[in-house]
């Protein structure tokens, strides 16, 4: 099953993550990191089902797919 990943000290919370998760993924998180910003979080037991798409539009390239067995 795929994990998503997310540096939450590179995120700067402008969600296109969220967005194109097809999944949802992936929400808003409730604290803010050491910047300022809400950064965004993996949803618990969410069900990623690796497209990578997340990944792809990150301009911080703050996240990151893995594929756990």
């Amino acid at each position: 099953m795929p994990c998503i990943v997310i540096n939450k000290e590179t995120c700067k919370g402008c969600y296109l993550c969220i967005e194109v998760c097809p999944k949802k993924s992936i929400a808003i998180g409730k604290e803010l990191n050491s910047k300022g910003y809400h950064p965004a979080m993996p949803v618990e037991n969410g069900e990623c089902s690796g497209c990578e798409s997340c990944m792809i539009v990150c301009p911080e390239l703050s996240i990151e797919v893995y594929d756990e067995e």
